[in-house]
């Protein structure tokens, strides 16, 4: 059966974005079957997948205010077995043109729906925001995944998280779970990383993955050149943890 994993957490530079592209590149490299949906209107998955916005003919927004159907929306990416829907600016036009709209939280489930049987896995990134478009992702996953960043404030907002997933939960998505807590730009040489890890492990126990992703110079420079890390320095750090990270995630 289809998981579709949300990727989420409303503080901005969290390793989100980082996490959404190297995951389904490393799932894609160990053989699964994976669309990998842009739902931030800053685009950042898409740059990051080597996809260029100007010469879009559609994309994510299109597909949302219906004037292009799932298969328009849906293209190849350099790994075989991982596809994309991309995003570009028009997105922020998307909350906006639904207010007036019945079911608006429901626009991107119905669009999934007939082809999420084609796929292992359907990774969404959502924005650095609790928006209408973060509700429609919610509604149409089956977990959330959460990148939580070992550094100060960490774990300040993640409350504000918690209780909007569970108020998703009780409203739009009654079987809507946490798949976990992934700690990124992790710095084993400083205290406090160790200390945020205490603090996730203390807290949320068995949530929080045992993969940490590190502060890692190839996973900054991969997007620049619009590849995965494991494409860009396969035997670097980063690279390393991703796929580790797949690993664990697939275990779950």
């Amino acid at each position: 059966m289809t998981q579709i994993i949300s990727i989420a957490n409303q503080k901005g530079g969290v390793g989100k974005t980082t996490t959404s592209v190297n995951l389904s590149a490393a799932l894609a490299k160990i053989g699964k079957k994976i669309l990998l949906v842009d739902c931030d209107s800053q685009a950042n998955t898409t740059t990051g997948m080597g996809i260029d916005k100007p010469s879009l003919k559609y994309s994510l927004y299109q597909g949302l205010i219906g004037t292009a159907g799932i298969d328009d929306i849906i293209y190849p990416t350099i790994l075989p077995k991982l596809m994309m829907i991309p995003a570009d600016i028009d997105l922020i036009g998307f909350e906006i043109e639904m207010v007036p709209e019945r079911d608006r939280e429901k626009k991107l489930k119905t669009l999934l729906e007939p082809v999420k049987e084609k796929f292992d896995y359907i990774i969404i990134d959502c924005p650095p925001a609790l928006s209408l478009l973060t509700l429609n992702a919610f509604t149409a996953s089956n977990t959330i995944l959460i990148p939580l960043q070992s550094e100060f404030y960490a774990l300040e907002g993640l409350g504000q998280l918690l209780d909007t997933i569970k108020r998703v939960k009780s409203s739009f998505n009654p079987g809507l779970k946490i798949k976990g807590i992934l700690l990124t730009m992790y710095d084993k040489r400083t205290n406090l990383a160790k200390h945020v890890v205490e603090d996730a492990r203390k807290y949320f126990k068995d949530m929080v993955f045992k993969t940490k992703i590190p502060r890692n110079v190839k996973l900054g420079e991969a997007p620049s050149y619009g590849l995965p890390v494991i494409l860009y320095d396969k035997h670097s750090q980063g690279s390393k943890s991703y796929i580790a990270f797949a690993r664990e995630l697939l275990k779950r």
